[in-house]
């Protein structure tokens, strides 16, 4: 099993955050989940998005999501 890359172990516990995060986000406010597939995707987007972050500033994903959190929160 691989650790790193696109299917590795750790990119995919990052997906999986990033979804628990989006669902606590439409539950928090209020409005319908989206069908799995939707929340998936999307979820891929922010991971890889994250990914292109750290590469320009030198950040790790996690912080770079972490940080994102705390702009949801808000």
């Amino acid at each position: 099993m691989a650790i790193f890359g696109k299917n590795g172990f750790i990119r995919k516990q990052q997906v999986a955050f990033a979804k628990k995060l989006l669902v606590w986000k439409y539950e928090t406010d209020g409005t319908a989940l989206p069908d799995e597939a939707a929340i998936s995707a999307h979820a891929e987007k922010i991971v890889n998005d994250a990914h292109m972050i750290a590469k320009k500033s030198g950040n790790n994903v996690m912080e770079i999501l972490k940080n994102q959190l705390k702009d949801i929160k808000k």
